[in-house]
């Protein structure tokens, strides 16, 4: 696949305009490289959850503001912004896209700008961490822009810049992400003809950079289950009906979703439980117990078949229970596939080995976690790569994952970043 990847790249370079050679990216990405370290210290330090990234929207537009970009929009999707650079000269359309916001999580990094907020998520005070790095996203897209507009006079095309907020989900009840993004218009009046993004990764290491032409990462959807039972004594169980135990097993059972039903030969197929909430004391059997998780997916046909399975589980094994549930599966409207399109991503792969080295450029496995850069993509087409996180030298498969407590970043991955997503861009715009 490399070498038709790398033939359709190296056919597209001699059929159409030549790729950047004469923009020095090390020499101008250096130029901002203190900044973005800078920014994202800050931002890291002051994390908000989803659709309350207020103070992180407010520090970006006075950035786009000042650098003299147009259409400098707020408050799109809750928090989200977007701005334009229109060069100087014609050429392309491309957006470039960060996320924004942090996770429930208390931070463990040990870091001197280590996060110590905490807010309010599903009822309960938690701490607020930068735990999957998307300060780094936001630091890395503030300072390409930076750069990208110090060269307007002589930058063919347009670049559309946005910054979401909610990527790893809106509040419950409200609207949110890149979904919203796009209902809410950001590609009505600046329809890209391409748009990429970044996201750093723990499973790599600093200095490295993942792709993968055609599906990237999982289609992501949750699932709430309520198993509803008749609260009693704690010693007295046959006097109701015990949800706890229907809901361990309705556990137990979904297992064999996967491992029993799905041909996992063909694609991966994940169903994660995430919480398990019910009961208040140790000698009442409570009335109900609630439980939510994720379902990761390759395939339509495959996703459907576990939403339909998953519910059949939960009604069957409750009903043997004595008990009852009300199964929303899914709950809300899931994050479909995220497809890097393979002419695009033929296109981009020299660029990336440009910035970085060959040796450096890693084909990656399909990879299960999720992304609401799928709905950008399935727009126009997108190509999203990775950016190795965890130090060199230390195993970066053992390193704590993004979502830990203990994520750390590898601040060189700022570096690689913005040389990376610089590179792609000017030569996607053919600065000759």
């Amino acid at each position: 696949m490399r070498r038709l990847l790398l033939a359709a790249a190296l056919s597209a370079a001699l059929c159409g305009p030549a790729f950047a050679q004469a923009t020095d990216v090390e020499a101008l990405a250096a130029t901002v490289d203190a900044k973005v370290q800078a920014w994202r210290r800050d931002i890291h330090q002051h994390p908000e959850l989803g659709n309350r990234e207020t103070r992180t929207a407010a520090l970006v537009a006075e950035h786009l503001r000042a650098l003299g970009l147009e259409d400098v929009r707020t408050g799109i999707a809750t928090t989200g912004v977007t701005a334009v650079l229109r060069g100087g000269k014609p050429g392309p359309r491309i957006a470039i896209r960060a996320d924004m916001d942090a996770l429930p999580v208390t931070e463990r990094s040990g870091l001197p700008f280590e996060s110590k907020a905490t807010a309010t998520f599903r009822g309960e005070t938690v701490g607020v961490m930068h735990a999957c790095g998307h300060d780094a996203h936001t630091g890395i897209l503030m300072g390409v822009a930076e750069a990208l507009a110090s060269m307007k006079a002589e930058l063919p095309g347009e670049v559309l810049f946005v910054f979401q907020p909610a990527e790893e989900g809106p509040p419950d009840g409200e609207e949110g992400g890149a979904e919203e993004m796009l209902a809410q218009g950001i590609f009505d009046a600046f329809k890209p003809e391409a748009v990429f993004g970044l996201h750093v990764f723990s499973t790599l290491n600093a200095g490295q950079v993942g792709w993968r032409s055609g599906p990237l990462m999982a289609a992501s959807d949750r699932f709430n289950i309520v198993v509803k039972g008749r609260q009693t004594h704690g010693s007295r169980p046959w006097g109701g009906v015990d949800p706890i135990v229907a809901a361990a097993d309705i556990i137990d059972t979904s297992q064999t979703i996967v491992s029993r039903r799905q041909n996992i030969s063909k694609l991966p197929v994940v169903v994660s439980f995430g919480a398990i909430k019910g009961g208040i004391r140790y000698n009442i059997i409570p009335d109900e117990v609630e439980l939510i998780g994720t379902i990761r997916t390759f395939d339509e046909g495959m996703r459907q078949a576990v939403f339909a399975d998953l519910k059949n589980v939960a009604e069957k094994v409750a009903a043997a229970h004595g008990a009852t549930v009300v199964a929303q599966v899914p709950d809300t409207k899931g994050n479909p596939v995220t497809v890097n399109h393979p002419g695009l991503t033929a296109r981009v792969l020299p660029s990336l080995e440009k910035a970085v080295g060959a040796r450096n450029v890693v084909e990656m496995d399909l990879t299960m976690g999720a992304e609401d850069f799928s709905f950008y993509a399935n727009e126009v087409p997108g190509f999203f790569f990775f950016v190795g996180a965890t130090p060199a030298g230390q195993d970066a498969l053992k390193a704590p994952s993004n979502h830990s407590p203990e994520f750390f970043l590898d601040e060189q991955a700022l570096k690689v970043g913005t040389r990376a997503m610089l590179q792609v861009a000017l030569d996607y715009l053919h600065i000759e």
